[in-house]
């Protein structure tokens, strides 16, 4: 194994005289939906293994099995909380989740929080935002179909629809929104750096303040409405109402951006699958005589959650938890006080779980996939992105059937350096 930087003082990969074996993780940037060998290899020979990362001090377990994995999401002994503050072994350098915010809350707090947020994604938020996302979807790719091939489809197609999305979420108007894709943009480009990148989100933050001010005296039907009127109400805090606007912008720009356009790259270079899932829709989309086109066949859901747990969405591990009490996970004793760290791409490609884990098939129908993570953590804008991603791929599926790279697939450059994997560029023609 190859060792990595540390801010902490460097130990051998290796065991002591005594000691246990500490694996070396050094987190390599890798194309496209290539499989990060360490926590493959440690998936199927050491499911529960300490590990040092990139950055921070000492070690941390690593939990792979898919069990496994949501027995430490679901346990409320593993604290969020208890990360505020402490070197803990981590795949940045600096830490993305903000102290007070709800990715780093335990309950009664992260309760609470959760609670606040809850009506932005139920369903009717869900089913206006699928409504105000479809006549997006089709504007975009009317005006691709007019300009005439090749176009880079991240950039053209699914960053756009991606930021009118949280913008419409949000009520960010319509008039900043081309702040938002600079934004974008900056946190996007491996060219910034850490302290370019704090920058961006203090930017991000002081709009936030701001526009919950303004929504404060002129609320809407959004979220920073919602939120501000928490807040005059002594429900939340102004960092955490600001918190809390920053997380589901960075995710809805940059998560979304990369997963979706990650999807468009998989189905491109699986035809025969791609063509199959074609058809279906077409046959589904026929029996609906004379209506509006519909973007959300089960067939295309299913197809969507299959790409979810089959790409590897990150580069390494998000936010360890703490354990408050020893724990047996996987037969081994996590000790009180340690730092786990789960990695949801590994669980899903479980074979105990998955038959034929490392191939995709999207008619796939065994366990629900951990993409969006397990537990009181689960992803907020899970259904949001579900539905993001299903809009995307339908609108482009049904109106481009030749559908193709621009570029061999080799040719492709992947982001680097980053948390979420992505490509940079994805040309394609049709």
């Amino acid at each position: 194994m190859t060792t990595s930087p540390h801010h902490g003082p460097h130990h051998a990969s290796h065991a002591s005289h005594h000691g246990p074996v500490v694996h070396d993780w050094a987190v390599a940037s890798l194309p496209g939906t290539d499989f990060d060998p360490v926590p493959h290899r440690l998936l199927h020979e050491e499911p529960v293994a300490r590990v040092r990362l990139p950055y921070g001090e000492g070690h941390a377990w690593l939990v792979t099995r898919y069990e496994d994995v949501r027995l430490i999401g679901a346990d409320p002994r593993m604290s969020r909380a208890l990360t505020v503050g402490r070197p803990l072994p981590s795949t940045t350098p600096h830490t993305l989740a903000p102290a007070g915010g709800v990715g780093r809350a335990d309950p009664p707090d992260h309760t609470r929080l959760r609670r606040l947020i809850a009506p932005t994604f139920g369903r009717r938020r869900i089913a206006a935002l699928r409504a105000h996302t479809e006549r997006r979807a089709e504007t975009l790719a009317l005006d691709l179909l007019e300009t005439g091939p090749p176009t880079d489809i991240a950039e053209s197609y699914v960053g756009p629809l991606s930021a009118a999305v949280v913008a419409e979420l949000l009520g960010v108007p319509a008039a900043d929104l081309d702040r938002v894709q600079d934004w974008r943009a900056g946190i996007l480009s491996h060219d910034t750096t850490a302290d370019a990148g704090e920058a961006v989100k203090r930017e991000i933050a002081g709009y936030f303040a701001d526009l919950a001010r303004h929504r404060a005296a002129h609320p809407a039907d959004d979220l920073i409405s919602e939120l501000a009127a928490a807040r005059a109400a002594g429900e939340l805090s102004t960092p955490e109402l600001v918190s809390m606007a920053v997380m589901l912008t960075l995710n809805g720009l940059d998560a979304v951006r990369n997963i979706v356009s990650t999807m468009v790259y998989v189905l491109l270079t699986h035809p025969e699958q791609t063509a199959e899932l074609r058809a279906e829709l077409r046959a589904e989309m026929s029996t609906e005589l004379g209506s509006e086109p519909c973007t959300e066949p089960g067939r295309l859901s299913g197809a969507v959650d299959e790409l979810l747990r089959y790409i590897p969405q990150r580069n390494g591990v998000g936010m360890p938890r703490i354990a408050t009490a020893d724990i047996e996970v996987g037969g081994v004793t996590v000790r009180a006080g340690e730092a786990v760290h789960v990695f949801y791409p590994a669980a899903n490609r479980d074979p105990a779980v998955f038959t034929d884990p490392d191939r995709l098939d999207l008619t796939r129908a065994e366990a629900p996939h951990l993409a969006f993570g397990h537990g009181a953590h689960y992803c907020a804008g899970a259904q949001l992105a579900r539905m993001e991603a299903e809009v995307m791929l339908g609108t482009l599926l049904r109106r481009f059937p030749g559908l193709a790279l621009a570029a061999p697939p080799e040719h492709i450059a992947w982001r680097t350096g980053t948390v979420n994997r992505g490509p940079e560029t994805l040309p394609v023609t049709w």
